[in-house]
């Protein structure tokens, strides 16, 4: 049976994977923070999953989970990593809290980092086990390639990911390892359709409120018309399964107005439709 780890499975494009992933047939180790999301997956997915219990900061606890996982494989490869799990900070940059700004890269960029050098052995680096090497993939966002505002933590963590990655997967090519990017737009359930997840209440003196206000409906409402997680999931198992994979792929909901055409739109123009959709324009 083929294996792979994912991280942070217990909602959203993590679980998304989980569900489609051990419906093909493979196993599934995934990590979570909570006894009772383990008990929960395991209740949904039989004996095709394995919780691994640790945060994406705490090396310790990542490098006992590969240890796990290294036993369980009994000298066999692992077939592929999933780095999905992260959090999302939002705020103005010259005003956010820099505990939370440097939390955010802890997560979103130190994570993967620190769950990459823990299991690059078991995909392949460790030379001695057996089968093909396998696969990563880092889950980016839309974010990792254009910002909006208010989302600047969030997207420097993302478009650090978007280099971590290209380097990783040249420096990979010695073990055959190979590296994939899977950058989506709003998925349901996903961190941006949470009302908790985008609290203004802390500039509430802020010149900034009335956008942020705005920022936060609009983000709000674009997380309820999200994909479903289980979308993401059937990329990633093409990511993971197809001969010739992409070294990158984009999936938004609203392919055109989402993706092409603020790839192809000049920056200031971009700028000035930002500015006027959630007023960041100043008084003519």
């Amino acid at each position: 049976m083929k294996s792979v780890v994912i991280t942070g499975v217990s909602t959203g494009i993590g679980w998304g994977a989980t569900k489609i992933l051990t419906g093909k047939g493979f196993h599934v180790f995934g990590s979570v923070r909570k006894q009772e999301d383990a008990d929960r997956l395991k209740g949904e997915f039989g004996d095709k999953f394995t919780p691994l219990f640790f945060d994406v900061t705490d090396e310790a606890a990542i490098r006992k989970a590969a240890e796990e996982v290294r036993a369980a494989l009994m000298g066999e490869k692992l077939f592929g990593l999933v780095n999905n799990a992260g959090i999302a900070v939002s705020g103005p940059l010259i005003e956010i809290d820099p505990n939370d700004f440097r939390k955010q890269m802890d997560v979103n960029l130190m994570g993967p980092l620190l769950v990459t050098q823990a299991f690059a052995p078991l995909l392949g680096a460790d030379t001695d086990l057996k089968g093909k090497p396998g696969r990563i993939i880092n889950i980016s966002s839309v974010g990792g390639k254009f910002a909006a505002p208010f989302i600047g933590p969030y997207a420097a963590s993302k478009f650090a990911i978007e280099g971590f990655s290209e380097s990783l997967r040249r420096e990979l090519l010695l073990f055959g390892i190979d590296v994939i990017i899977i950058g989506p737009g709003a998925v349901k359930t996903a961190i941006w359709g949470k009302a908790e997840e985008v609290d203004i209440t802390p500039y509430g003196n802020s010149p900034y409120l009335p956008a942020l206000t705005k920022f936060r409906d609009f983000f709000l409402e674009s997380g309820k018309k999200g994909m479903a997680p289980e979308k993401l999931g059937r990329l990633i198992l093409k990511a993971l399964t197809t001969e010739k994979p992409k070294t990158r792929y984009a999936i938004v909901p609203n392919w055109l107005m989402d993706w092409v055409i603020p790839r192809l739109m000049p920056k200031r123009r971009l700028d000035a439709i930002f500015g006027k959709r959630i007023g960041l324009l100043p008084p003519s």
